[in-house]
């Protein structure tokens, strides 16, 4: 069993909120201006729609989508959303957070994008892989070998 961890969307508003923060105290706007927005709009959207994939296709394989209990996983999903990524859920939540930096439209903000990788492939990709590996073996380690993390 994966040990509790952050929940995801937890780690997503701690990175959105220094993102703010970062751009409530520097003087850099540089950010696209006004398209920024409409920017903004667009990655919004998109994170959010691949998230929903993700889950979509977690449900009709009736498997869990709490990354908490990866260890109770009935499916390994390597169709759909997940043929492009190993992770649609956590690249939507990255995908927000772009949208995120956007809308502070201060360049400094991209800053918290690395972190957030980082940080979810530390705490939560990182050992959801071992508990995947362990309970689905070499086809994990198949699917693995052709499918990226991210993108």
């Amino acid at each position: 069993m994966m040990r509790p961890l952050i929940p995801p969307p937890v780690i997503l508003m701690f990175f959105i909120v220094m993102a703010f923060g970062i751009d409530a105290f520097s003087p850099l706007d540089l950010l696209l201006g006004r398209s920024s927005y409409f920017a903004a709009l667009i990655l919004g959207v998109s994170g959010l729609l691949i998230g929903v994939m993700g889950i979509l296709d977690f449900r009709r394989h009736h498997t869990t989508i709490n990354p908490h209990t990866v260890d109770k996983a009935s499916a390994l999903v390597t169709g759909g959303i997940y043929r492009f990524t190993r992770n649609p859920m956590y690249l939507g939540l990255l995908l927000i957070l772009i949208a995120a930096v956007f809308l502070s439209k201060d360049i400094l903000a991209l800053l918290t994008v690395p972190g957030f990788i980082v940080t979810l492939n530390r705490l939560q990709i990182l050992p959801e892989e071992r508990a995947l590996r362990a309970k689905f073996g070499g086809a994990f380690d198949a699917y693995s070998d052709r499918t990226r993390r991210w993108i």
